[in-house]
């Protein structure tokens, strides 16, 4: 999962165990679902399930408390209403809701079907997707009739007790007008109707589902079938826009990862959100073993969603690594409502960032001063989070507080422990080999269907790499000591410098320069604040009010907009601001004044180093 915030900052797909059920069982204890898109009403979906056959007199039905790669309590059985069983004859079956999330369906043996309605999540998003009730947007749910469906199967679809490892066979009944996008295959040839198979209920809550207006496009990368499907409520961006980067993007993951993938389909569903009221509003992307689910603001400028999309669908993709091939115990049995979380997310969350910045200086995608900048960007961000909670701890305890407000981290200090990792490796190869070459073994050693026990991963890596690799993970991973930073980048010739870079127009990081008048909508600047060069050079004032900017009107219903627009300004662009000060409006033309701020950056000044930061950034 990776998470935006804003101008956009901020997953791990988390595998059931095997089935033991046999062949011959299987076919007889299939579950049959079936998901009606065509009857919405009141924003809810109906969903029937036709029960397997069931030998106690109790069973349970839930729907997931939480799910792979959110590392969140979402409850998500808080969207479900009117839940009804029923015998073969139609007669109604008592039921006790025994949880949020969970309803104990009694005289189980007479027991048919269970239907319910499902409500949407998008609708009860209050903030960014990270308040306490607001769900992930690309792990949530959108129920717009005859528009959208984002169809992410743990909304919908539960399991009964005990019948997690049995086929599902789910009939989504949807408009012609609408296609559904996912990697599942489609056995159904109606076009008004859609048939999946699949072996188990977690291979089904991996496959999201997105109807809406067919916008997609295909094509095929070293053997993998690649769709990207768009949903675009006011056509501001197509598939066929994002397509050329996106491929672009793959070729270099693909020649990156070399033989570690070997996926034959993936899919990335992009929604993009009208940011009202009703809609989105958790930015980022959620990974699944043969698709990614992204959600983006519709307003975000195209170079800057290209980047956007750049960053997080690489940093899903290379999720393939881990935790899809390499993972823990509690990984492999996940539990949807009573999880136990691994102690690894700094190799699950970390490293695949890691990879995801990595293999763009290693497949020339950025330049050196660009990966330089992103790594000394997250060693900033790094510090401002809890630098000696050891991330093992927070790692194996973070649903709950004080860990969960860290989570964050696993983005900033998680990619700079892969880093250091990466930079003893190669100090002790003398280049030859990195993180790469050890995940390709722990890989070769485990695998998709063989889980490592939390407490045997480090003596596993040290064994594959050296004893000062055991160290570091002893020292700054599983214990409370900040990493030094400049010592493990001094082994590559990288030290620390100082540039000045743009800041940011309308924010200057956490301070805000406008405010939004909550009776009128208005965007005001905020009166009796030191204000930036920007509005300086424009010779505008506390308490005005922006009305539109280069003829384009804004106010809090796209206050958004405003900010991602104005991070593509150019210093000297020319501009026009319409303004209202003192009730009367008057119109200011002039040139943009860019802020600039001193950051602290990295720089290759080693010379000796050379060939072994040549053998980090490109081996």
């Amino acid at each position: 999962m990776k998470k935006i915030i804003l101008s956009l900052a901020f997953a791990a797909v988390l595998l059931g165990c095997k089935s033991s059920v046999s062949t011959t069982d299987k076919i007889k204890q299939e579950i049959k679902v079936a998901i009606n898109l065509k009857d919405v009403k009141d924003d809810k979906v109906q969903v029937t399930v036709y029960a397997p056959k069931i030998n106690s007199d109790i069973i349970t039905y839930s729907i997931p408390k939480i799910v792979p790669g959110t590392y969140s309590n979402d409850n998500y059985g808080r969207y479900i209403e009117d839940f009804k069983a029923f015998d073969e004859k139609g007669a109604v079956l008592e039921v006790n809701k025994t949880d949020e999330n969970t309803w104990s369906i009694q005289s189980a043996k007479k027991l048919n079907k269970i239907t319910y309605l499902v409500n949407d999540t998008y609708d009860t998003e209050k903030g960014s997707g990270f308040g306490q009730e607001d769900i992930f947007s690309p792990a949530g749910t959108n129920i717009e009739a005859g528009t959208n469906f984002m169809i992410n199967m743990h909304g919908f679809v539960g399991y009964f007790q005990d019948k997690k490892e049995i086929p599902y066979k789910v009939n989504i009944t949807h408009p012609e007008t609408l296609w559904g996008a996912t990697s599942m295959i489609d056995m159904d040839a109606k076009n008004d109707s859609d048939e999946f198979i699949v072996s188990r209920y977690g291979e089904l809550v991996e496959n999201p589902v997105m109807y809406s207006k067919p916008d997609y496009t295909t094509f095929t990368v070293d053997g993998m079938d690649i769709t990207i499907a768009v949903f675009s409520p006011n056509g501001k961006v197509t598939a066929e826009s994002i397509t050329p980067e996106m491929k672009k993007m793959m070729i270099a993951q693909k020649t990156f990862l070399g033989k570690i993938n070997a996926n034959k389909k993936y899919t990335v569903l992009l929604y993009l959100s009208s940011m009202k009221p009703s809609d989105a509003k958790g930015f980022g992307a959620l990974e699944h073993p043969t698709a990614t689910t992204v959600v983006m603001p519709e307003t975000i400028p195209a170079k800057m969603l290209q980047e956007q999309m750049k960053d997080v669908v690489s940093h899903e993709f290379f999720h393939i690594v881990t935790p899809l091939t390499i993972h823990s115990k509690e990984i492999q049995y996940f539990d949807y409502n009573t999880p136990k979380m691994s102690e690894h997310l700094w190799m699950y969350e970390g490293v695949t960032e890691y990879f995801a910045n990595l293999f763009q200086i290693n497949q020339g995608l950025i330049t050196e001063e660009e990966f330089y900048e992103r790594i000394a960007d997250k060693i900033e961000q790094s510090k401002r989070m809890n630098d000696t909670m050891p991330f093992t701890t927070m790692s194996a305890n973070v649903l709950q507080e004080p860990y969960k407000e860290q989570y964050l981290n696993v983005y900033q200090k998680g990619a700079l422990i892969g880093m250091c990792i990466d930079i003893i490796i190669r100090e002790k190869s003398e280049g030859k080999r990195g993180i790469l070459d050890l995940m390709h073994k722990l890989s070769n050693e485990y695998g998709v269907n063989k889980a490592f026990d939390d407490n045997e991963l480090f003596d596993k890596i040290v064994s594959l790499t050296y004893p000062e690799v055991g160290e570091f993970l002893k020292t700054y991973v599983a214990g409370p000591t900040p990493i030094p930073y400049d010592v493990f980048l001094a082994k590559v010739g990288v030290t620390k410098s100082v540039t000045k870079v743009p800041g940011g127009i309308f924010l200057k990081g956490q301070k805000p320069y406008i405010t939004i008048n909550p009776q009128t909508g208005e965007i005001s600047i905020l009166p009796n604040v030191e204000l930036n060069e920007f509005f300086k050079g424009l010779s505008l004032k506390g308490g005005d009010v922006i009305i539109a900017i280069n003829n384009k009107s804004y106010s809090k219903e796209n206050i958004f907009e405003l900010i991602t627009t104005s991070q593509e300004w150019k210093e000297n662009d020319t501009i026009t601001l319409k303004i209202k000060r003192a009730e009367k409006e008057e119109t200011i033309t002039g040139k943009v004044t860019l802020p600039y701020e001193e950051k602290e950056s990295l720089t290759a000044s080693n010379v000796t180093k050379k060939a072994l930061n040549e053998a980090w950034l490109k081996g």
